[in-house]
């Protein structure tokens, strides 16, 4: 089993629906998303912590120790992953990942997976929505082929979420499979996505 594992979805790289959002005015969640710094591993791990047994087992697919994501946390400073953050007041409290699952070089970002974790207080004020448009645009950005994601069928609010973006779901043995056709990318997709990296740092 993935240590990646969470709703973690799956799309083919044709459509991306909806358009990717930029925030052009306040967020009713009042935070701040950005891409995270491999330096920034620390703030990932703590986020982690605070995630409840029931969080934790959707994220993962499974019971996690604590141990166990102290090292998913600095193994992911070491891979190529793409991490958007959700920070409130300098915290992070929400996570979407993105992993090229190919091998190193060209085809790496041929397939990827991605996976979702947002601290409970924080759940419903489109957080998760925001985290997953960022993700699909930098899958399509990268020219991923095939973006997978599975979750526990029981995990509805992710399930509505790839609805959004007009998902396939299949479900199996308890688990539900995702396949999200997603577009190329455009000349728009590349600059929005590195005018979102630049206002995140910068802030």
């Amino acid at each position: 089993m993935s240590a990646f594992k969470n709703c973690t979805p799956t799309a083919d790289a044709t459509m991306e629906r909806p358009s990717p959002r930029r925030m052009d005015g306040p967020a009713r969640h009042g935070g701040l998303i950005r891409r995270l710094l491999p330096s920034e591993s620390a703030a990932l791990h703590v986020h982690l912590l605070r995630l409840d047994a029931e969080s934790r087992h959707d994220r993962f697919g499974m019971g996690v120790s604590d141990d166990f994501l102290k090292q998913y946390a600095a193994r992911s400073a070491s891979l190529d992953d793409l991490i958007y953050g959700f920070f409130v007041d300098g915290e992070l409290r929400g996570a979407g990942e993105l992993r090229g699952l190919g091998p190193a070089g060209h085809e790496h970002w041929r397939a990827a997976e991605a996976a979702f974790s947002v601290e409970r207080a924080w759940r419903g004020l489109g957080v998760g929505e925001e985290l997953m448009g960022r993700i699909v645009r930098a899958a399509r950005n990268r020219r991923a082929a095939t973006l997978y994601m599975s979750c526990l069928s029981r995990n509805r609010a992710m399930q509505a979420l790839a609805r959004k973006f007009s998902a396939e779901l299949t479900f199996e043995a308890g688990e539900t499979t995702t396949k999200l056709p997603v577009e190329g990318p455009t000349p728009f997709s590349l600059i929005y996505e590195a005018m979102d990296d630049a206002a995140g740092f910068a802030t």
